[in-house]
């Protein structure tokens, strides 16, 4: 079958499978999972080359970990350290120690046993994260302890895999081979190799792409970020999710942030949906149905033991019992990585294909099964355990944004007062801009401001567009912010929008478009420099005729709105407005040509 075939089936199993799971309330995961299993070789046989295909999808998990390192500055993942070292070694700990007897009678060797419980012990990333920033509860407090329990799980790996050939032939207990001690100051070297690219080299260089103008090199830019940073980690022997991670968190704090995240996110959609469609279509249904009974005992034991771990971890760590049981269902499943070290385990001699290949289905099923536990959780665990019971004050975490949510669009003249006015009442704000030469210029002096178009979609959304409660339009070009203003109105309708608009026409389109409110960009200048001409004339009530003058002009705008793109239906407009003006304010007039109202004197006294 050529590839465009195979592409176009996964494009049409998805599409018919993920909104059916959605609609049904099951979630997109289980959605993609199903898709798996309809095309795979148990079902309509239409996909074959499962392995292939599973390696690839991999790369996903890689990219949702930048993404999520993209939105974690150093300063927070500090305070996240508790959870990271203390709760995840924790979870692994006891989880290991619970499956370490069962799994050693059951293969028959103690140190075989030990090796096969820490591995089961970890759980699927892109299964836990996924569920979670589906029902967006990565920010809850058992996402929190979800998410540092899956990190601790990541740097767990890279020892994993240099001591899984001391598990040949029960040489745990003997001497450190000195390999080992290579590999970790290799990984370590590399880690620190990461951080000074990062520091020194990696905004420079997206600098002078981002000054090339052209979007596509960009995105390959972006790319070439997390996939050299996945690869060289993995010469390392650090898994490559860790790796992508790093490399989102130093890129935390970059003006091209938001950018990055939008160029990232299609590929890490597409991809990690392949990764899962892929996980549905390697189920072993034949296996399972050789051994039925065998095969969902391993499962039954696995997520059984994992339940009760994260059960004991979520009330150590002090969680509420219904955040508890979130937790618990939210990482029952094995991981991943138990492909990728049982197939280690299977080359260096520890464990024959006889052992491990049960264990790939097992650990297979559970990763299926965890959308379906997750909506058990939610529909029948959740009501039954919600109570009065608070929950804990969790660490304060340092935000990037902080509340109220403002989205500035175009930081120049205008957005640069409007972002001084906000940062000095402590209001934060994110500004997007798209000249890299003006944001690079705008941040020495200590604004926090972001390379992105604002015009695009995928950046609004990677800004928060979607949780802000204000967005600011001070771009000077008329049809960009114009269509600006489109894109905002139209995917975020309850967004309310204050807009900077050049001149009568650009404002009229914009409130055309249902903006708010609308600011002439010289239109309060103009009447500041009326007001003190009529005072310097000796004009008593200068104030109140500028005043007059404005009530009467925006209902002159309001209704040529209505007839914008009509010329001679505008002028008609504005010439009834002038005569309207001059039969206003006749008698004002008379009483300015008798010296009733010029007169200095008068003004004196």
């Amino acid at each position: 079958m050529s590839m465009l075939a195979e592409v176009i089936i996964f494009l049409a199993a998805a599409v018919v499978m993920v909104p059916l799971a959605r609609w049904s309330g099951l979630g997109a995961v289980l959605g993609f999972l199903a898709a798996g299993v309809l095309i795979g070789p148990w079902v309509l046989g239409l996909i074959d080359n499962v392995d292939t295909i599973l390696h690839f999808s991999e790369l996903g998990v890689v990219l949702l970990l930048f993404l999520i390192g993209l939105e974690l500055k150093p300063s927070r993942l500090r305070v996240l350290r508790r959870i990271v070292f203390f709760v995840g070694s924790m979870q692994l700990l006891i989880t290991t120690l619970l499956l370490w007897p069962l799994a050693a009678w059951w293969s028959g060797s103690l140190w075989i046993g030990l090796l096969i419980a820490v591995v089961l012990s970890l759980s699927s990333t892109a299964m836990g994260v996924q569920i979670l920033a589906e029902k967006k509860q990565l920010a809850a407090p058992h996402g929190r302890q979800a998410f540092g329990i899956l990190l601790m799980q990541d740097i767990a790996v890279i020892p994993l895999l240099a001591i899984i050939p001391l598990f040949a032939a029960g040489e745990l207990g003997s001497e450190v081979d000195g390999s080992i001690v290579f590999g970790l100051l290799q990984a370590a070297a590399v880690i620190a190799g990461l951080i000074l690219a990062g520091r020194f080299l990696l905004r420079p260089t997206l600098r002078a792409i981002a000054a090339t103008g052209v979007p596509e090199v960009f995105v390959a830019m972006a790319l070439l970020v997390v996939l050299g940073t996945a690869a060289l980690a993995d010469y390392a022997g650090l898994s490559m999710a860790l790796g992508a991670f790093l490399a989102g968190v130093l890129l935390a704090d970059s003006e091209y942030r938001h950018e990055i995240e939008a160029a990232i996110d299609p590929f890490k959609g597409l991809l990690l949906g392949l990764f899962f469609i892929a996980v549905g279509m390697s189920i072993d249904f034949g296996r399972v149905m050789a051994s039925p009974l065998s095969i969902l005992g391993l499962v039954g034991v696995i997520m059984s033991v994992k339940v009760l771990a994260l059960l004991v971890v979520g009330r150590i760590a002090g969680l509420n019992r219904a955040s508890t049981a979130a937790l618990a269902m939210a990482l029952p499943q094995a991981g991943e990585f138990a492909f990728i070290l049982f197939a280690v385990a299977v080359t260096e001699g520890v464990m024959g294909s006889g052992l491990v290949d049960p264990l790939i289905v097992a650990v297979t099923i559970s990763m299926a099964l965890t959308p379906l536990m997750y909506v058990i959780n939610e529909k029948l665990l959740q009501p039954w355990l919600a109570s009065s019971e608070p929950e804990p004050e969790p660490d304060r975490i340092p935000d990037d944004h902080g509340e109220p949510r403002v989205i500035i669009a175009g930081f120049g003249r205008v957005g640069q007062i409007v972002g001084r006015n906000l940062s000095m009442l402590g209001i934060h704000f994110t500004a997007l801009d798209n000249n890299p030469e003006h944001v690079e210029f705008v941040r020495k002096f200590g604004h926090k401001i972001f390379y992105g178009d604002a015009n695009r979609l995928d950046v609004l959304r990677a800004a928060g567009a979607a949780e802000a409660q204000l967005f600011i339009l001070t771009i000077s070009d008329p049809e960009r912010s114009i269509q600006t203003a489109q894109m905002v109105r139209r995917h975020f309708p309850e967004l309310k929008i204050l807009a900077r608009a050049r001149n009568r026409d650009h404002a009229m389109e914009l409130m055309a478009l249902g903006v708010d409110e609308v600011i002439r960009e010289t239109w309060l200048s103009s009447l500041a420099l009326a007001r003190n001409a009529l005072y310097a004339l000796g004009v008593r009530k200068a104030d109140h005729y500028v005043d007059r003058f404005v009530e009467h002009d925006e209902a002159t705008l309001r209704e040529q709105v209505e007839h914008r793109g009509d010329q001679e239906r505008l002028a008609r407009i504005e010439r009834k407005s002038r005569e309207q003006l001059e039969e206003l304010f006749s008698e004002d007039r008379r009483l300015l040509r008798e010296g009733e109202e010029g007169s200095d004197s008068r003004q004196r006294d």
